[in-house]
């Protein structure tokens, strides 16, 4: 199981609690304990390293918002605006043992069409891939770094 597992990101001081025989953390997005599965626990971990290594404000940042797709209702991960509110990134979180492979890429494109956002990030916790997308030409790129807050 990769519940707590040691991640490709950098260790938080997460304040981590036993509710029950369920491990739940304080999410400081949407400030209440959240049960600890594999996926949310990548998922903190982003967010912690958008926060503390790349200087993206708190504030700007939005966990599982929903959004509808071809009728369906999906949600997304992470989404991070800009001060006019927005969209200027799109994560899609999975579990460690999740293989990032075309599959989640075409899952991350499809949810893009709703969002229309120009920075993308997949991530297991282990390996993650950043693209930026041109609407304009109708292409990507795959850049080798998340950018920092103040350079989008």
């Amino acid at each position: 199981m990769d519940l707590l597992l040691p991640l490709n990101l950098p260790p938080y001081p997460f304040k981590i609690t036993d509710a029950n025989g369920q491990l739940t953390l304080f999410d400081v997005i949407r400030k209440r304990d959240i049960i600890i599965t594999p996926e949310e626990w990548v998922r903190q971990h982003f967010v912690q390293y958008l926060i503390n290594q790349k200087n993206y404000p708190k504030s700007l940042i939005k966990l599982e918002g929903g959004h509808k797709l071809h009728g369906m209702a999906k949600r997304t991960d992470i989404v991070v605006y800009n001060p006019a509110g927005e969209k200027i990134l799109l994560v899609e979180c999975k579990a460690p043992s999740v293989t990032i492979d075309q599959k989640t890429f075409d899952q991350v494109a499809r949810y893009n069409m709703v969002h229309k956002v120009k920075l993308l990030a997949i991530t297991n916790g282990l390996q993650h891939y950043y693209c930026v997308i041109n609407f304009e030409e109708r292409d990507y790129k795959f850049i080798e770094e998340m950018p920092f807050y103040a350079t989008l």
